[in-house]
């Protein structure tokens, strides 16, 4: 059986640049509360959606208006069996520019069919597109 990772794309009319500032700007377009930073190599914060989420994410790769690679150092995610689902996956977004747009490519590696969430995960490349790069 093909591991298939779950990922998404959207076209948006920001710059390569503007993207890459407002993917890092977690705070401005992921609902919830975030604690600690996401700007720099090596930062640390931790996302929490009431009782439903919580996740730890590390910033282990930035190419700046390129690519963004958060590593899940820690997860609780209470509506699903395996509740560490996303423990030791990695969040890519890779950004380039397309017919004069920009592309965000969003990449879950290791969230794959398998797992319990991968149908549920469609939300954050939409809460993305329609909360990080609204005028």
């Amino acid at each position: 059986m093909e591991t298939t990772n779950f990922t998404t794309t959207i076209v948006v009319d920001n710059s390569l640049k503007e993207a890459f500032d407002a993917i890092n700007n977690v705070r401005g377009w992921w609902q919830g509360e975030i604690e600690g930073n996401s700007e720099k190599l090596n930062d640390e914060f931790a996302y929490t959606m009431a009782t439903i989420h919580y996740s730890k994410q590390k910033l282990i790769e930035s190419v700046p208006n390129e690519k963004i690679v958060w590593l899940v150092t820690d997860s609780n995610l209470s509506s699903f069996k395996d509740k560490s689902e996303w423990t030791g996956t990695k969040i890519i977004f890779e950004i380039s520019e397309i017919n004069n747009k920009t592309q965000v490519r969003f990449t879950h590696i290791g969230l794959t069919p398998k797992f319990e969430c991968y149908g549920d995960c469609s939300w954050l490349g939409e809460h993305l597109s329609s909360k990080a790069f609204s005028a």
